[in-house]
């Protein structure tokens, strides 16, 4: 028989996806106007910082931006490994298929390296999600871990309810399982955002995870709710309200950055396309880019061309720990939208 995670599908399920559907709509055509990658980039570091905020993180979206744009940030190591990690798995992001358990044990690696020992592969003990002193919910014993989760990535790649929905189910069952030692939470809410982009490239940079952290409280209570009942549905409205709160957030956003100047971005889409433009998918030295644009002048390159490239996230540094290395080399990004 074919697993059915248990869920209902309440008229206020309905009524959200009626509203996200239209509200998708409207964002998707500000940003096809806007064409905005620093809005995109932005939307990316709050969903990293909210993500892993949940989890315990203290960082900063500006120190997020700062590690993305190669300095040194004075920090605990393991929330900057974090944060690495996490840029890594968004970068990877969109060559993942939402029902490939290689791509979902590849997704853990990349998170996790540096933190467990357990990376990239199901969890090998019990496990219990606690609050406080009070165990929450025990996850299945790990013997029965491979059998739930093929069960479940089967169930994702043959069902044909909406996606908002789809991703909601496997979100709270993901939970239920809880089939790693660590990153559980936040492997959740990347497969749901990978599923919903599947559905509409844009959930890529809507940054729902920024909407759950602020109600954390509320998310592990639908959660709970949830495990209780037998029944996702109350999970499944607490993360549709989420999603269609964070894209009301975007869509405010959104508009009001029309109302800056274009002065700005017309010198930067002016100088920085050229560079990029130029560019091949290899790596590149200061001085074979100044070539590429026909420059000789290296601050004014710099300050013109490479810099602003690397601040929206057109170009960035093959070691970006050390920015001022003499080996530095420079490579194009390939912006998935």
């Amino acid at each position: 028989m074919r697993y059915q995670p248990p869920y209902t599908i309440t008229s206020k399920i309905i009524h959200l996806i009626a509203q996200i559907s239209v509200n998708v709509g409207r964002l998707t055509v500000l940003e096809e106007i806007q064409d905005s990658l620093k809005l995109r980039k932005a939307n990316r570091i709050r969903t990293i910082q909210g993500s892993l905020a949940i989890e315990g993180n203290t960082l900063s979206t500006e120190q997020i931006t700062a590690i993305i744009n190669g300095k040194t940030v004075i920090a605990p190591p393991k929330e900057v490994q974090e944060v690495r990690n996490a840029i890594k798995a968004y970068e990877a992001f969109q060559q993942w298929l939402p029902s490939q358990e290689s791509d979902l044990l590849q997704a853990h690696q990349i998170l996790m390296t540096g933190l467990i020992d357990e990376v990239g592969q199901y969890r090998h003990g019990g496990v219990g999600v606690m609050s406080g002193d009070r165990v929450m919910h025990m996850a299945p014993p790990a013997n029965q871990i491979n059998l739930l989760m093929a069960d479940l990535l089967d169930w994702l790649n043959d069902s044909d309810i909406h996606p908002l929905i789809q991703s909601s189910v496997f979100h709270y069952e993901f939970e239920f399982i809880h089939p790693f030692a660590d990153g559980n939470g936040r492997m959740g809410r990347l497969w749901q955002t990978l599923i919903l982009s599947r559905w509409n490239a844009i959930f890529a940079n809507i940054p729902v995870e920024s909407l759950i952290y602020q109600n954390q409280k509320a998310y592990y209570e639908a959660l709970q709710m949830s495990t209780d009942r037998t029944d996702s549905a109350p999970f499944i409205e607490f993360i549709l309200q989420m999603i269609l709160d964070a894209i009301l957030s975007s869509t405010d956003t959104a508009q009001d950055s029309d109302h800056v100047t274009a002065q700005a971005g017309v010198q930067v889409s002016d100088q920085v396309q050229r560079l990029v433009s130029a560019m091949k998918q290899e790596d590149y030295t200061l001085a074979e880019l100044m070539q590429l644009v026909g420059l000789t002048h290296r601050a004014t390159f710099q300050k013109n061309y490479l810099n602003p490239a690397i601040e929206v996230g057109l170009i960035k540094r093959t070691n970006p720990d050390k920015p001022k290395s003499p080996k530095q080399k420079y490579r194009k990004v390939q912006i998935q939208l």
